[in-house]
């Protein structure tokens, strides 16, 4: 076999020692040039400048007399110096850390919250005599606003109307707990002040149990319920127990009684979204959230008026509401249960009008529960009730499918078979077939049953978790000029909100988030809170529906989700600070030719949590003025580009709210 190898003279040909030779002289002019660049004994020749525009430029060299014979024969070289040692700060004796990985990188859930960064926290002075302020191309100036009195910390425009309470005719049934509103021009103009030692709320699910004493300082409800367990104050701290008037062994083991009684509620698959009446500070609903159901708690503001405050503390679904002239902000069939514990409610007064109320908004088939001292107490005015209360849910056609201990629960029929086989003249009577029963914007009480859609709609719903995505059969109800199938409509907004969710995910990285109540200010069909669940994000979301707009409130609650209507140009049922996350899509472009934005924007302010933040996705003809007046509230705020691109007509201001000090 052979080998094969280089030859000797393979080196020794003429063209090989070219090369070799190019390459030696190569590296000796390099090696030369760049001692010589090094040195600060030689000047550098510049003969072009760059800069802006090309220009012929003399050497600094002019007119300098060079001495050749250094070059020829340079002297040795100097030593190199040496480079100086850096010495660097010692570290600090300890690590701060914040969130939930400790000085040696350990993941671990005992950390403590609640501090503001300080640079969240801005001196904000009183304000309200500054000149300072945003200034419109279109030279419209927006003052900064300055901080209300201390006494508004709880405000809640609409309930807490002192005047037109006074003007009032009547207040037996109930009428100064419903809203009543500012006159036009007497709205909210300053920015609503936090309480004194205000921290950032502890993250879910902590906050199930315990909230910071500083956030909500009322100890009204320690001392009226301290004794039946609903909640005690531990030094800084607010703690739940989880207990309640007739929750005897505990939250979790009064909704397995209740699963055990009727296994058909099937919380978390037949059962997904439930109102509590009279809900204290919520722990019914904070416990059913682990069954994956949700609940809308709804209190008035009465002697406890900061029941519905702890609960969104806390991190639970809760609102302002009460039973009194009007409907509540919700749709027909919204519930597929309803829960009443002692919630001091005269259901059979008024011919029954207030469970008319309740059987509106009952889904068909669903459930009312009752857990109160008619139902297991043997006293002549009790038993009474006990009777007026049968009565009257038998000519409603509910039938008592259970009664055990201190509970009774009744289901409603699934159709109008019953309802039309009563004898005649039978009271309540059915409401007018034209009574639109999804109509609940400043609607008043009548004493009449609520008929059931002949075809069916609402009955039969798909059980959670599909419910979520699938199209209801309510869609085909709702008022909308469609171009297209509705259903496809539908599809597409799910498709387009997740999506949009998504890159925030990415983007913006939401899952690191304070994320916990969210109010999405113009709710569609629910696809942006159906989009956070999809997401895995661990929040719940308030669906809003303009009055402005179709009522699309039956098929988000068909979906599983909760909402309510509203009317943006007045404010809204809840305390300040309540929310984490604004959402508002396509909201003030619609609503700047019925209200004044600044107003929707003050609101949005009072009910945002400090650090919490604000996401507005609208035309571009909107967004400077909505810049000028969030900067005037004092929120940092920064406008974005939507996927489209920098073309589009579509923007994003993205808001945090500060914590502003006096």
């Amino acid at each position: 076999m052979k080998v094969l190898t280089t030859p000797p003279d393979f080196f020794k040909t003429p063209k090989i020692i070219k090369i070799l030779a190019f390459i030696f002289l190569t590296v000796a002019f390099f090696y030369l040039g760049k001692h010589w660049s090094d040195s600060d004994t030689f000047q550098k020749l510049t003969f072009f400048n760059t800069h802006l525009t090309p220009s012929v430029s003399l050497s600094p060299n002019l007119n300098t007399t060079l001495n050749i014979t250094s070059l020829i024969n340079p002297p040795p070289p100097t030593p190199p110096i040496p480079a100086p040692i850096l010495s660097f700060p010692p570290p600090p004796d300890y690590v701060r850390s914040f969130g939930i990985v400790d000085e040696n990188g350990t993941m671990t859930d005992d950390f403590e919250v609640g501090e503001f960064d300080p640079d969240l926290v801005e001196n904000w002075g009183n304000g309200t005599d500054s000149d300072s302020g945003s200034v419109l191309d279109s030279g419209f100036r927006v003052k900064r606003y300055g901080l209300c009195g201390k006494g508004m910390m709880e405000y809640i425009p609409c309930l807490d109307n002192v005047d037109a309470i006074k003007r009032l005719k009547s207040t037996e049934k109930g009428e100064r707990f419903e809203r009543h509103c500012p006159e036009e021009g007497k709205g909210l103009d300053c920015l609503i002040p936090s309480p004194k030692g205000y921290r950032q709320p502890l993250p879910w699910p902590k906050s199930r149990d315990e909230v910071w004493f500083s956030n909500v300082p009322h100890t009204r409800l320690v001392e009226d319920k301290g004794g039946q367990n609903w909640i005690t104050r531990v030094k800084d701290r607010f703690r739940f127990p989880g207990g309640g008037t007739q929750f005897i062994h505990g939250a979790d083991g009064y909704l397995d009684q209740i699963s055990n009684m009727i296994p058909n509620i099937a919380f978390g698959g037949h059962t997904r979204v439930v109102m509590d009446v009279g809900c204290g500070v919520a722990s019914f609903g904070a416990y059913l959230l682990s069954r994956n159901v949700l609940t809308m708690s709804v209190a008035p503001k009465d002697v406890h008026e900061n029941q519905i405050q702890f609960a969104l503390e806390r991190g639970v679904p809760a609102m302002v509401s009460a039973f009194a002239t009007r409907r509540l902000l919700y749709p027909s069939q919204a519930f597929e249960m309803i829960h009443c514990s002692r919630c001091r409610i005269n259901w059979t007064r008024d011919d029954g009008i207030l469970l008319l109320e309740v059987n509106r908004m009952l889904r068909a088939g669903g459930y009312f529960a009752w857990a109160a001292q008619p139902v297991y107490k043997h006293e002549d005015v009790l038993e009474e009730q006990w009777e007026e209360m049968l009565n009257l849910t038998t000519r409603l056609c509910w039938e008592l499918v259970k009664k055990e201990g201190y509970i009774a629960i009744w289901q409603k029929p699934y159709n109008n078979s019953c309802y039309l086989s009563r004898e005649a003249g039978t009271k309540p009577p059915l409401c007018d077939a034209n009574d639109d029963p999804d109509n609940v914007w400043y609607v008043d009480l009548t004493a009449c049953i609520t008929r059931l859609p002949e075809n069916g709609y609402g009955a039969n719903v798909t059980m959670w978790p599909d419910r979520l995505q699938t199209p209801p059969d309510r869609l085909q109800s709702i008022k909308i000029d469609a171009f297209i199938a509705r259903k496809e409509l539908f599809k597409a907004e799910a498709k387009y909100w997740n999506e949009i969710i998504a890159s925030y995910v990415r983007a913006f990285h939401w899952k690191k988030m304070r994320l916990r109540n969210v109010l999405d200010m113009k709710a569609g069909f629910g696809g942006f809170a159906a989009a956070l669940i999809d997401n895995k994000l661990d929040a719940w979301v308030l669906n809003v529906v303009p009055v402005s707009g179709p009522n699309t409130l039956p098929v988000i609650y068909d979906r599983g989700l909760l909402g309510v209507m509203h009317d943006w140009c007045e404010p809204f049922d809840t305390y300040p600070r309540t929310y984490d996350f604004l959402h508002a899509a396509g909201l003030f472009s619609i609503e700047r030719k019925r209200c004044n934005m600044s107003t929707i924007m003050l609101e949005m302010d009072r009910i945002l949590r400090p650090g919490g933040q604000a996401y507005i996705r609208d035309s571009l003809d909107v967004m400077d003025e909505l810049q000028a007046i969030a900067n005037a509230m004092g929120w940092r705020s920064a406008l974005r580009d939507t996927a489209e691109g920098p073309h589009a007509s579509y923007r994003i201001l993205t808001c945090e709210k500060q914590l502003l000090r006096a």
